[in-house]
């Protein structure tokens, strides 16, 4: 579906990143795979990209950091010459009540999670082409607030409205734009809950289990191909019916 198309993912080293790297390279992508500190993990993917006899590179860079996301698209096209998808996947997430919150770790989480978005955008977008696509991986939690993470759920948020602002912007370059909101998806996140807790969770989502990177990953494959060429600014939920708009 995506033979001979070129894509940079954020946040590429582990968990729903890696399998949207894997489910591309899978369909004959070149992928560019992003990470700040889990250099071990970024070569496992580029590891299991080559295996499925795809080919990427690994782009060590902080995306709320300006010059290293300079050096990153830099680092990109000096490889492949232009982008045809981007993924905006990086993100952190720190469990924490609103009154715990820091302006420090407020300013941390929408840093990396929005101005990191806005930061690839604007690096990636002189080399996207008519047809290119523009991926955002937000969360449930932008949609339905969170009792434990409000910087979190606020740049994810904000993420959505990036989104549908850059969708409006970006049709008349032919540029698709939109956002994919996970629900409780089985990666890293969630590694401290107990197994009373996962449990709980699963009784609460309506097709009973937890969703995997590979759920997401196959919709952001969609979104990447020609299939969604008339898709434009959309939210798509990925929940297991969790939350239902």
């Amino acid at each position: 579906m995506l033979k001979g198309k070129t894509a940079l993912i954020t946040g590429a080293s582990r968990g729903i990143g890696r399998a949207i790297a894997i489910k591309f390279a899978e369909n004959k992508t070149f992928v560019g795979i992003n990470y700040n500190t889990d250099e071990l993990g970024a070569k496992q993917t580029l590891k299991i990209i080559k295996e499925k006899t795809a080919d990427g590179i690994i782009l060590k860079g902080d995306v709320s950091n300006k010059n290293d996301v300079e050096k990153i698209v830099k680092t990109f096209i000096h490889k492949t010459k232009n982008i045809d998808i981007l993924v905006n996947n990086a993100g952190i997430y720190e469990r924490e009540k609103f009154e715990n919150i820091s302006l420090e770790n407020w300013n941390k989480v929408i840093s990396v999670n929005l101005t990191g978005c806005f930061n690839l955008c604007k690096e990636a977008l002189p080399y996207m082409k008519p047809g290119g696509k523009i991926i955002f991986i937000s969360s449930q939690l932008a949609l339905k607030g969170s009792t434990h993470g409000a910087h979190y759920a606020a740049s994810k948020a904000g993420i959505i409205g990036l989104a549908r602002s850059l969708a409006l912007e970006l049709a008349y370059k032919k540029i698709n734009v939109n956002a994919i909101t996970p629900g409780t998806i089985d990666t890293n996140i969630i590694a401290n809950y107990t197994e009373e807790e996962r449990q709980k969770r699963i009784k609460e989502i309506p097709l009973k289990r937890l969703g995997t990177p590979e759920d997401v990953a196959n919709v952001c494959l969609f979104l990447a191909s020609d299939l969604s060429s008339y898709i434009n600014g959309e939210t798509i939920n990925v929940n297991g019916g969790l939350y239902i708009q």
